[in-house]
């Protein structure tokens, strides 16, 4: 099997599943947000990473329900291992950030948490809730910083029930046109 056709069937096997306490699927999630990466003209890569920032949720076992989570599954760092062996590392970082750039917000951005959705704010509990002055500026040093604070704008749009987007499949055509990950 090629790189797109592992990423179908791991999307296949659980992106049907309910995306957390949302009302879009897991697949759904995904593809909203590169569906609103490509519109604000992200480079293929952010566009990448936006597809699959939380494919760390579909290849690590997690609770169904999300009033079962009692521990952070820290999907974004299981993303982000497994997006390194196979992509550069454009779209494995910004997937590494993306929980951090929640917490950064949330601390940096007086009106963000306000607009979080019920199943993100449990979640940012569980994450560690707002980065600390010293975690901000960790943070605003990390070379893919400015691109996980845009990713995680695109995931807390992609929630929209029924929203037409692109498929997974032609989502994945831009996958071959991304460099290899350097060894």
């Amino acid at each position: 099997m090629n790189l797109t056709e592992d990423i179908l069937a791991i999307y296949q096997a659980r992106g049907a599943a309910a995306y957390f306490g949302e009302r879009v699927t897991m697949t759904e999630h995904g593809l909203q947000a590169a569906y609103f990466a490509q519109l604000s003209g992200a480079p293929k890569a952010l566009v990448v990473a936006a597809l699959l920032h939380d494919i760390g949720h579909l290849i690590e076992p997690v609770p169904d329900a999300l009033e079962d989570w009692t521990t952070d599954a820290h999907h974004e760092a299981a993303g982000a291992r497994w997006l390194a062996q196979r992509f550069p590392t454009e779209v494995s970082e910004p997937v590494r950030l993306h929980v951090a750039a929640k917490r950064y917000l949330c601390a940096t951005d007086a009106q963000y948490l306000s607009r979080l959705s019920p199943a993100s704010v449990h979640t940012l509990k569980l994450q560690g809730g707002p980065m600390s002055a010293q975690a901000v500026a960790q943070f605003e040093a990390e070379r893919f910083g400015a691109d996980a604070v845009r990713l995680r704008h695109w995931d807390d749009q992609g929630k929209v029930a029924g929203l037409k987007t692109p498929t997974l499949r032609e989502c994945l055509a831009l996958i071959e046109e991304l460099p290899a990950p350097q060894a």
